[in-house]
């Protein structure tokens, strides 16, 4: 009882010292406290003096970006442009060997068995034979970082596939297809002139359905695209019977699969008229059941997939109501127009227009989504003012005098040069009659910029931008040039590049920003 009572006397010295100091700090000054001060260090912080805002000493034109997050970057935007992966798996499909490999990673007892499983699971015929062992061992020793590459694109794509394919009664094995044909690009073209993840030529794609327009190729549309595939596929098979065949039809036509049975005395499994097909069509199926492999069995083969920006679940569309452009689109929402390039890769022109009787869609991380639907009608109005501007002769809008030609070097790509020149990618494709985002080292482009390149002036006239008196804003995680705009009476998104020195449509959360003249 002695001991509860010492502690009690204690606590009760200790709460009575707190409080004095408390109440000396309070009174240390002739005025009384308001609601809302605070307490610092000792002294009274009342909230209705005004705390002048500090210049930024850090030199932010010099801040640099870490290598790593660099390299990265230049490693995504590689796979939205670059054809490379597709050349390459177009060629070896069309020039597939069978000689013996040696992979001794896989025995041929394991092969027979895993083949075994997947056969029963699938309506495939991928029986073991040595043609279809020396193409799987052939892909894992000299594909492994494309595959790898492809299952990380797989994430974003074989979603939408397999559900485009159960609406068809397709096996959803198919999606494997894609691979084959496109190496997962959606703008992908071959020498002949099939388009899109599924390689529809023009005609094909009219027959079903696809609109191919000067603004819109809906071959590269990876839903409207699969639908299409799905319905030409399910078609194959009711004349054939059989999947193996109605994928070599897919590839070379039915009138050659027919010549070659015909030519093979009437025989009507793939392996037994493959030497009379194509060369191309030979290779085909060996390359889908050799991919459909390695995929299935991946996890036993030790690939560790690398995984796109974005998962397929976590983008969403909305239909537009007017034209409106890729650009403009980036404006509002402060997505990257190189990701909206790469969930809307349909748009040859980087513009989604209005036309009577069509439906165009956009597609759109889930979070930006909500920033689109919700302020649609001052989206639509920003889009008309900036497509009437645009809509001017070529002398209003730009000086000719200020036209400049730039030469492409290794690293760049269009999203990098437009923001470098304070122009649209759209722009420099209209300029230049781009009909795709691809760019040559050593390339040629004719550019106007919005503020022409002048020689830049003595680094002892240099001022720092003087902030006083001027009203300041700083950006919170979700804010976009044009969402702080119509924040600001009378504020332009244009307004807000210039007073801040911005070319591009980035921002970085915690800058401040100047928002009045």
């Amino acid at each position: 009882m002695k001991l509860k009572g010492n502690i009690t006397i204690y606590m009760c010295f200790i709460v009575c010292v707190t409080y004095a100091q408390v109440d000396s700090t309070a009174t240390s000054k002739n005025e009384p406290l308001k609601v809302g001060d605070s307490i610092i260090d000792g002294r009274t912080i009342s909230t209705q003096n005004k705390i002048p805002a500090e210049l930024d000493t850090l030199g932010i034109k010099n801040l640099q970006d870490l290598t790593e997050a660099k390299e990265l970057d230049q490693k995504w935007l590689e796979e939205l442009y670059s054809n490379s992966l597709y050349d390459t798996i177009y060629k070896s499909v069309s020039e597939l060997t069978y000689e013996p490999v040696d992979y001794p990673e896989l025995t041929t007892d394991t092969l027979k068995a895993r083949l075994e499983r997947l056969n029963a699971r699938t309506p495939f015929n991928v029986e073991y034979n040595p043609s279809l062992e020396s193409v799987i061992k052939r892909f894992l020793k000299q594909r492994r970082s494309s595959l790898e590459r492809l299952m990380g694109l797989s994430h974003f794509y074989f979603p939408m596939f397999e559900q485009e394919f159960d609406n068809y009664n397709i096996p959803l094995e198919m999606k494997y297809l894609a691979i084959v044909e496109s190496a997962l690009k959606p703008r992908a073209r071959s020498r002949v002139g099939a388009t899109g993840l599924w390689q529809f030529m023009f005609a094909t794609g009219r027959e079903y359905k696809l609109d191919v327009s000067s603004y819109v190729d809906e071959r590269s549309d990876p839903i409207r695209s699969t639908t299409a595939a799905a319905q030409y596929l399910s078609r194959l098979y009711k004349i054939f019977g059989d999947w193996d065949l109605a994928l070599a039809a897919y590839n070379s036509g039915p009138g050659n699969v027919n010549k070659a049975i015909r030519r093979s005395g009437g025989y009507k499994n793939y392996w037994n008229i493959r030497s009379n097909l194509p060369r191309e069509t030979a290779g085909y199926v060996p390359s889908f059941l050799a991919t459909m492999y390695i995929f299935e069995y991946a996890e036993e083969h030790g690939f560790k997939p690398e995984r796109p920006a974005f998962q397929y679940i976590e983008t969403d569309t909305v239909h537009v109501k007017q034209m409106i452009s890729l650009d403009h689109v980036s404006d509002v929402t402060g997505v990257n127009i190189e990701e909206l390039q790469f969930l809307n890769p349909s748009y040859k022109l980087d513009v989604i227009p209005k036309v009577g009787g069509k439906t165009y869609a956009l597609r759109l991380p889930r979070e930006a989504i909500g920033v689109f639907t919700s302020n649609e009608d001052k989206v639509y109005a920003f889009a008309q003012t900036e497509f009437n501007k645009r809509e001017k002769p070529l002398p209003q809008l730009f000086n000719q005098d200020s036209k400049i030609r730039y030469r492409v070097k290794s690293g760049d790509y269009l999203g990098k040069i437009a923001r470098r020149y304070g122009v649209r990618v759209s722009q420099i494709k209209r300029w230049n009659g781009l009909r795709s985002n691809n760019l040559k080292i050593g390339q040629r482009l004719t550019i106007y910029p919005r503020n022409p390149v002048a020689s830049p002036p003595p680094k002892t006239n240099k001022k720092s931008t003087d902030t006083k008196g001027r009203m300041t804003y700083k950006v919170k995680e979700g804010d976009s040039l044009w969402i702080i705009a119509q924040k600001f009476s009378g504020v332009s998104v244009e307004n807000l590049k210039d007073w801040n020195d911005i070319s591009g449509s980035n921002l970085k959360i915690g800058m401040t920003l100047i928002v009045s003249k």
